[in-house]
């Protein structure tokens, strides 16, 4: 089995990250971000989409900024595959 892709998160503003995600996986209706979106409530929001339902995703709240978060992502995505 694959893993799902995600996107490297260096060189990226959260928005920037997280629209290549919502775009990426358009069909499972992640939210737009936008400059009042909490990084925390979407990042564990990814949780709920089935493809990520089965992955070890860290949560939002082990984590003091997004790009640490998204950084863990990548790598815990890496493990699984």
């Amino acid at each position: 089995m694959q893993s799902p892709l995600i996107y490297d998160p260096r060189f990226h503003t959260f928005d920037s990250w997280a629209s290549l995600m919502v775009e990426l996986y358009g069909a499972q209706n992640i939210e737009i971000p936008n400059k009042f979106t909490d990084w925390k409530k979407w990042g564990n929001g990814l949780k709920a989409i089935d493809i990520f339902t089965n992955q070890s995703l860290p949560s939002t709240d082990d984590y003091n900024n997004w790009f640490d978060w998204a950084s863990e992502v990548v790598n815990s995505m890496q493990e699984v595959s």
